[in-house]
């Protein structure tokens, strides 16, 4: 279990962190969603003892975790973090990279194990190549290499899905979801976009201007969010106001035959995904409103919003 206590981080007179407290239980997968500036990649590192604090303690199953100035090599073998550093040795080969991660196997388990990674990440056809040699995003997929082959107890995640495709993103998930499942790894993920966490992340936290200010089911942050902002952290939200009142609602967020508000509109245009069709229409008020459906919508002239998944009380 991560535990953080009251921590807060400073650079000069800026303040990073502010206070924050928060529990992470072992077996949690935990999506930190937030725009740029707003101090996720220094939670994550403050967490995984890459950062020193300014006040405040963080505890690994009640061990107190200390930071780079008080520790001859920053980190813990059990808490290893991914992030835009990649921390690699650059003129190792990409194999030699994740071989020296896995040094304590037999090795019959460990050249399994280099091939598992490497396999996973696509990597197995540049084994023999020079990590300084490769791109940004092989790099990238290397430090994740690198990481997994650590079997860590804890894996800090620093927007690990940016330079990767929509196939592999997704391969990449399926792999963690079933490192979670068959050995509790507890895994952290920091991502301005939220939408690429959804279906990987059991528990989201909204941090802004160093502090939570949400902590929810992914799908009572998607479906309830507190405001616009939070709203499009997690991908298209509609705004329209009714009666004085202002509603957000999702795309999906519509029945064409029921209830309480007729909204008329007007069909703009549509953009066909593969997967689904975005509807583009303007209502009377002018306000702009998607709608997703399976197919164009060009003819349609009305909708009623129907909310999904009301918040627990």
């Amino acid at each position: 279990m991560l535990k953080l206590d009251e921590v807060s981080l400073k650079f000069g007179e800026k303040q990073i962190l502010d206070a924050v407290s928060l529990t992470i239980k072992s077996g949690e997968i935990v999506g930190v969603i937030g725009k740029s500036g707003m101090g996720k990649t220094s939670l994550l590192k403050a967490i995984s003892a890459h950062l020193d604090v300014s006040s405040g303690l963080i505890f690994f199953n009640d061990q107190k975790l200390i930071g780079p100035t008080e520790k001859l090599i920053a980190g813990y073998e059990e808490l290893q973090l991914v992030n835009q550093d990649f921390a690699l040795d650059p003129f190792h080969t990409v194999e030699e990279n994740v071989r020296e991660k896995v040094l304590h196997l037999p090795q019959k388990e460990r050249a399994l194990l280099i091939d598992e990674v490497l396999e996973l990440v696509e990597l197995s056809d540049l084994r023999t190549q020079k990590a300084h040699l490769l791109s940004g995003g092989e790099q990238q997929r290397l430090s994740m290499a690198r990481a997994l082959a650590c079997e860590p107890a804890v894996l800090f995640l620093d927007e690990p899905f940016v330079h990767l495709d929509q196939a592999l993103r997704f391969r990449i998930m399926h792999y963690l979801l079933r490192l979670n499942a068959l050995r509790n790894t507890t895994i952290v993920i920091v991502s301005h976009d939220g939408t690429e966490l959804m279906g990987l992340v059991n528990r989201m936290l909204h941090l802004e201007n160093g502090k939570i200010v949400r902590d929810a089911s992914p799908s009572e942050m998607f479906y309830r969010p507190d405001s616009l902002t939070q709203a499009e952290l997690l991908g298209t939200m509609n705004k329209i106001s009714l009666g004085g009142k202002e509603h957000l609602f999702r795309p999906n967020e519509y029945s064409m035959t029921e209830g309480s508000t007729k909204i008329e509109l007007k069909f703009v245009s549509a953009i066909d995904t593969g997967l689904i069709v975005l509807n583009y229409f303007e209502s009377k008020d002018g306000s702009k409103i998607v709608l997703s459906s399976d197919r164009e919508m060009n003819e349609t002239t009305h909708f009623y919003i129907q909310k999904r998944n009301e918040r627990q009380p």
